[in-house]
C-alpha cells in the first residue's frame, strides 16, 4: 500500500469534483474547490474521520467496498479506479462481477438533464449516481447510507430508520407488477452473475426478511426493466405522473433512468417548480 501516493490522488480529485456534479446541493460561502471532506464521507459512506487519515497518508488498508465507493464519489474514470486500488495495494474488481464504477462519460450524460430527474442504477438495483433532480424528486440520495441506495431494499425492507422521501402512488394492481418486475430483474442478473458475492448477499437478506419477495422469487422468471409510467407523491408538490425511460449502459449493464413529463402539462410546471425547491424542507416550523 503506497499510502502516499494513495492520498495525493484522493486529494486531488476532491478538489476536481463540484457538488452539482455529485449530485448534492452547492451551497454558499464555499471556502474548497470541490467536495468537503464531509461530502465525499456522506457519498461513499464512510467516517469523515477515515477520510481526513486516506487524505493525510495515515488510514489502515481500506476495503474493496470502500474503494469502489470512492471512486464513485470521486468520479474516477476506470483507469484512475484501478490506479486507487493498486495504489491502495488490491486488485482491482475481477471479470464477472456486477460493475458498480459509472464511467465519467455516462455522469457527463446525466449533468445535462438539468431539469429531469436521472439516475444510474446497477444490475442489481443500487443508485449508483443521480443528478439533483433526483434528489429533489426522490428525497436526498446521499442521506441514505450505501447499503440503502438500493430500488429492491428500498422496496421490499422498509427501514423506519430512513430519512423522508416521496411515495410511489401505486392501485394494489400496480404494485403487485412493479413487484414481480422487480423480482424477474433479479433472477436476470444472478443468471448473468452467479459468481457476484454481493448479489448473493442482497438475495439472502431479501429471502430472508421478505415474504412477499420469497413468494415471488419462487414463482417468476427472469425479465429487463421496460419503459414505464409512475405517480410519485412528492411532499410539497403533490402527485407527479412521470415517463420512467430507461437507458442502457450495455458493457457496464447499467441502465440510465430518465423521469419527464410532456410540456404544457401540470407535471411539467411540477418539474420546474422541483427545480427550484431542490431538497429544501418547506415543512412548517413552529
Amino acid at each position: 500500500m503506497n499510502r502516499t501516493e494513495l492520498a495525493a490522488v484522493l486529494r486531488r480529485a476532491r478538489s476536481q469534483v463540484t457538488p452539482e456534479q455529485a449530485g448534492l446541493p452547492a451551497g454558499r460561502h464555499r471556502r474548497v474547490a470541490g467536495l468537503r471532506r464531509e461530502e465525499v464521507a456522506l457519498l461513499a459512506g464512510i467516517s469523515v474521520d477515515y477520510v481526513v487519515r486516506l487524505e493525510q497518508g495515515r488510514s489502515s488498508r481500506p476495503s474493496d467496498q470502500v474503494l469502489t465507493s470512492l471512486a464513485r464519489a470521486l468520479r474516477l474514470s476506470p483507469d484512475e479506479r484501478d490506479e486507487l486500488f493498486h495504489l491502495a495495494g488490491t486488485p482491482p474488481p475481477a471479470p464477472g462481477r456486477i460493475d458498480m464504477h459509472v464511467r465519467p462519460s455516462v455522469l457527463r450524460l446525466i449533468d445535462r438533464f438539468t431539469d429531469l430527474p436521472t439516475i444510474v442504477l446497477s444490475a442489481k438495483g443500487d443508485v449508483l449516481a443521480w443528478n439533483p433532480m433526483a434528489s429533489a424528486l426522490h428525497g436526498d440520495w446521499s442521506a441514505l447510507p450505501p447499503d440503502r441506495r438500493n430500488i429492491n431494499r428500498l422496496r421490499f425492507l422498509p427501514d423506519a430508520n430512513d430519512p423522508e422521501r416521496s411515495a410511489v402512488a401505486q392501485t394494489p394492481e400496480e404494485r403487485a407488477s412493479t413487484a414481480a418486475h422487480a423480482v424477474q430483474a433479479l433472477r436476470a442478473a444472478a443468471a448473468r452473475y452467479p459468481d457476484d458475492p454481493e448479489l448473493r448477499r442482497l438475495l439472502a437478506e431479501l429471502r430472508a426478511g421478505s415474504a412477499e419477495f420469497a413468494q415471488l422469487w419462487e414463482k417468476r422468471g427472469a425479465a429487463t426493466w421496460r419503459n414505464h409510467r409512475k405517480t410519485i407523491e412528492h411532499p410539497h408538490v403533490g402527485a407527479l405522473t412521470l415517463d420512467c425511460d430507461t437507458l442502457h449502459v450495455p458493457d457496464a449493464d447499467q441502465a440510465v433512468v430518465v423521469y419527464s413529463a410532456a410540456p404544457g402539462t401540470p407535471e411539467h410546471e411540477k418539474l420546474a417548480l422541483l427545480g427550484v425547491i431542490g431538497t429544501q424542507d418547506l415543512s412548517p416550523t413552529r
